[in-house]
């Protein structure tokens, strides 16, 4: 006999996690289940991200990714001082380098000020200089809110308190089949099967996958997209005070190459945006036939492809040539060498792409009944996490 939950949220990256702790919080006695097909939490995007806390600055006023990254900072910040979990509000800089990106420059600042972030400023050289002193720039933007953490820290605590407010976790379970009815969902993995009323799909790289097999008829496909990191060499970390990050490309969903100094003290440079041959493939080399197959068959991806196809060689040429990827690093910091670096680590992505060739910049949760998708969660999910849980557990009824 298979045990029924009132809710089985699939995923414990941290966007499945804080679902589960807001719900938990919402409705203490509601019995919950986490199934995870990993070993642990924070096994992909949540674990191999460079933790940033954003304060929301790029994000379209109005946006679920501007509502939920300014809510959710300030819930993560109350959390993280309630369970001692380190972070450090250090702020960053968004340098303009060149007169021709002033205009770009100028609209994220309306941004943030429309955002309601009213402690950010305009700098010029001068004072970009006082903040990041090895930072090119002929103008720039002070963005005081932004910090540092360790997310995976972060998903532990909240992987505790759920399990102190009596929720449960499944690892080494990957989920093959949701069927609803109007009674309960039932969740079927390779060993077990589950019921619950609520089903919540939190995968991440597999959210799409997972949405199929719950009926969801989504226009989306799941585009992996890895990220690779160098790391300043230890005796040269003193270059790098805080954030420094260049004015991004308004049409493309990524922020570009920049500096990062870690809670741990180390300094990362990156990442890059490169097209992955497999959903979870970590390396230039990983590959999956299936992964690739579902990517080259989506006629939304040929579409992207050929509004982006230069942008994408650039970032495959900087993935093999690490004397590209300095070089776009030089325009943020002249005096960096191939020999200041050394190689660092990397992530996935899953970006959201539509039929129509469009990246989902937003974030994209569907609710069909008492099935729960969430679709797109990309960056600043991590910051956004409790307020994202918070707008779950509001959306589901038990």
């Amino acid at each position: 006999m298979s045990k029924t939950y009132d809710v089985i949220i699939a995923g414990a990256g941290i966007v499945g996690l804080a679902s589960g702790l807001k719900i938990l919080e919402y409705n203490p006695k509601c019995s919950l289940l986490i199934i995870e097909k990993e070993s642990g939490p924070a096994k992909h995007q949540t674990g191999n991200n460079s933790g940033v806390i954003h304060s929301g600055i790029y994000y379209k006023p109005g946006s679920l990714k501007a509502q939920n990254c300014i809510h959710g900072y300030n819930l993560l910040l109350d959390f993280c001082r309630k369970e001692n979990v380190p972070f450090e509000i250090c702020g960053k800089v968004i340098a303009a380098t060149t007169q021709s990106e002033i205009a770009s420059l100028d609209s994220i600042f309306e941004r943030g000020i429309a955002n309601g972030l009213d402690k950010i400023r305009m700098i010029d050289r001068d004072e970009l200089k006082e903040l990041e002193p090895h930072a090119a720039g002929v103008k720039g933007i002070h963005v005081p809110y932004t910090g540092i953490i360790d997310y995976k820290a972060v998903s532990e605590k909240y992987k505790e308190r759920i399990e102190s407010a009596g929720g449960e976790f499944i690892f080494n379970e990957k989920i093959t089949s949701v069927s609803g009815s109007t009674s309960a969902n039932e969740v079927v993995t390779g060993n077990r099967s589950f019921k619950a009323e609520v089903f919540i799909n939190c995968c991440g790289l597999q959210s799409d996958e997972v949405a199929r097999h719950t009926g969801d008829s989504i226009n989306t496909r799941i585009i992996p997209f890895r990220g690779e990191y160098y790391k300043l060499k230890n005796e040269k970390r003193w270059l790098v005070k805080n954030l420094i990050y260049p004015v991004p490309d308004p049409a493309f969903p990524f922020l570009g190459v920049h500096f990062t100094r870690m809670i741990n003290g180390e300094v990362e440079a990156g990442p890059n945006a490169v097209l992955a041959f497999k959903k979870e493939g970590y390396r230039r080399n990983s590959f999956s036939i299936k992964d690739t197959a579902k990517t080259f068959s989506w006629g939304g991806f040929y579409k992207i492809a050929a509004k982006y196809y230069k942008t994408g060689f650039g970032e495959f040429y900087r993935s093999f040539s690490k004397k590209a990827f300095v070089k776009a690093l030089q325009k943020l910091m002249p005096e960096i060498t191939e020999s200041d670096l050394i190689e660092g680590g990397s992530g996935v992505r899953a970006q959201a792409i539509d039929n129509k060739g469009r990246l989902v910049d937003d974030f994209l949760i569907s609710r069909k009944g008492n099935i729960v998708n969430v679709i797109n969660a990309p960056s600043p999910a991590a910051t956004s996490s409790l307020a994202i849980g918070e707008y779950i557990a509001k959306l589901i009824s038990i």
